[in-house]
């Protein structure tokens, strides 16, 4: 009886700890954003994305090894700004870049 129950317990924690785990796959750190006209740039999981101010789909910008955030578009929204860590010599040091804004 002890067994059934331990096993029974074991099960519903793993089962609560799956759905919790399936919960936080959710897009839910949306960092840094920055809007120009229709367009947000934002952070997530280190790399850059562009999507609509309505919404949709947003599209990748970025996918380096390094970190890159605090995206800002120029005041004409032709380029956009960032720190990287992608060409830095620690994990800690962060490079700015200015990249063409293309659409």
């Amino acid at each position: 009886m002890r067994k059934t129950l331990t096993l029974c317990f074991t099960a519903l924690a793993a089962l609560a700890a799956t759905t919790l785990a399936a919960e936080t796959r959710e897009t839910l750190m949306l960092r840094y954003p920055d809007i120009h006209g229709d367009r947000v740039v934002f952070t997530y999981a280190g790399n850059l994305w562009s999507v609509s101010a309505d919404g949709g789909r947003a599209r990748q910008l970025t996918s380096h090894p390094g970190l890159e955030i605090f995206a800002e578009f120029s005041p004409d929204g032709k380029e956009l700004v960032f720190s990287s860590s992608k060409d830095a010599k620690s994990r800690y040091e962060f490079n700015i870049f200015v990249a063409d804004w293309v659409e």
